[in-house]
């Protein structure tokens, strides 16, 4: 049994790179400087990584996920969420954007769980200005993007697992607006040697959306030199694709000795609207108390190295979790983000 689901997991894992080789390869090539899809898709707020510990890895989290951020990396990682638990992101993004993350997970029997998050990209006031008021109008608008899911996950043997999210996305600028709903599915499978772990998933599968709203109307004279009244007109925006994203890791546990372990792991990202990457991350482990982080993201134009670390407390039936990561970035500044994790046992 356990070498037919290993099979079927690597057959299903191949013909996703296939799908998307074939893409890549339709669309030109994949380096950064040729590479014809980027620009090809919206809501781009949907592949901001969430969470201090899997960005801590650089990215490097798909196999490795267990708590409430696999919502975002591999739904499947949620099934190793087992008790009553919430969990809070935040980071400081670009331009003075904000990005947040909040999720609850509530287990359903021993092998299933089930949760509700919310991802939210907000700018805050930003001013408007124009041609002839080019240090403003005294008013502003703001850019609001939202994602909330439901994810379903569990365990179909015991090294099997599986997740499903179902998502409702809104993009909203000004007064235009946009809505629909996307799909992500993930699987991850514990190979039982040397605690290898393969995990691989697809997210943001659904129909295209486009922006609609008040500064989509307008009025206009059908001909500026007839006296008459303007007609009422409104503008048709062009539909957009969600950015779809294949994710394929594999993490393994390199070292362990009494109260110490490290874990290594890489993965995969394949996108339908810029070029492919690679993450390379390990984490270092003390008493399952402190952990240590390090990763390298390689084929992105900004990111490239980051770090992290993670404080863990246990009280009773209680346990709490701080995690804080670090990215620097080629010449736009600073990425820090800060993680709050509880559950009750």
């Amino acid at each position: 049994m356990k070498k037919v689901i290993f099979t079927a997991v690597l057959i299903g894992l191949l013909g996703y790179f296939e799908a998307f080789s074939i893409g890549g390869a339709i669309s030109g090539s994949t380096t950064g400087e040729t590479f014809v899809k980027v620009g090809a898709a919206g809501s781009q707020f949907l592949k901001i990584p969430i969470g201090a510990r899997g960005n801590g890895l650089a990215g490097a989290y798909s196999s490795l996920c267990n708590d409430l951020t696999s919502i975002y990396w591999n739904p499947a990682g949620l099934a190793d969420v087992k008790n009553i638990a919430a969990d809070f992101s935040y980071t400081q993004w670009f331009a003075g954007f904000k990005h947040s993350f909040g999720a609850f997970a509530l287990p359903i029997g021993r092998n299933f769980t089930s949760a509700i998050s919310l991802v939210s990209l907000n700018s805050g006031n930003i001013e408007i200005t124009t041609l002839e008021k080019p240090n403003g109008t005294g008013l502003s608008y703001q850019v609001n993007d939202v994602a909330i899911a439901f994810t379903f996950a569990g365990y179909l043997t015991d090294q099997f697992s599986f997740g499903l999210t179902a998502k409702y996305v809104s993009n909203a600028i000004s007064n235009l607006s946009s809505r629909g709903i996307a799909f992500d599915v993930g699987t991850m499978y514990e190979t039982g040697i040397r605690g290898i772990r393969l995990g691989f998933s697809i997210h943001n599968l659904g129909v295209k959306q486009a922006y609609s709203g008040q500064d989509l109307n307008s009025s206009k004279k059908l001909y500026e030199a007839l006296n008459a009244a303007p007609l009422d007109i409104a503008y048709i925006a062009s539909s957009y694709s969600l950015p779809l994203i294949f994710r394929a890791g594999i993490s393994t546990e390199v070292w362990k000795v009494e109260d110490h372990r490290v874990v290594a792991a890489a993965d995969f990202v394949t996108l339908s609207d810029s070029p492919e990457n690679y993450s390379l991350g390990a984490e270092y482990v003390f008493k399952d108390f402190l952990a240590l982080r390090a990763g390298y993201k390689f084929g992105t134009d900004i990111f490239g190295l980051s770090g992290g670390v993670g404080l863990k407390y246990f009280a009773g039936g209680f346990e709490g979790e701080f995690d804080y990561s670090i990215t620097p970035t080629k010449n736009v500044g600073l990425v820090n983000r800060l993680s709050i994790k509880v559950a009750v046992k």
